[in-house]
């Protein structure tokens, strides 16, 4: 795969990779969760094309943010447990500064 790299010569913030590997049952876990939401969104398609009622349109947005925020979360936590503790006990303490704004961007 080429890497993009920034003017300091660091690999783009679009081309790195974990450096603690998901397990099979966990990418598995994670893919389930977005082909469901990529399912309620077409749902959400159809409504527009149906000409549905807004109120129900927008219960069904609501529902899409709720999933998509529980799927953030549960990223977020597997973050915290690998990325962010393996860069911490190898001394990068930065790594905390960009949990904080991935928290803050979650919301």
């Amino acid at each position: 795969m080429n890497e993009e790299r920034t003017a300091a010569g660091d690999v783009c913030a679009c081309c790195r990779s974990k450096s603690t590997p998901r397990d099979a049952g966990e990418q598995k876990k994670l893919q389930n969760r977005i082909n469901r939401i990529i399912g309620q969104l077409k749902g959400i398609q159809g409504m527009i094309e149906e000409n549905r009622y807004c109120g129900d349109v927008l219960i069904q947005i609501g529902a899409v943010e709720s999933a998509l925020q529980s799927l953030g979360y549960v990223i977020l936590e597997e973050h915290m447990m690998t990325c962010v503790a393996d860069g911490v006990q190898q001394g990068n303490t930065e790594i905390l500064v960009e949990a904080m704004e991935l928290m803050k961007k979650l919301k």
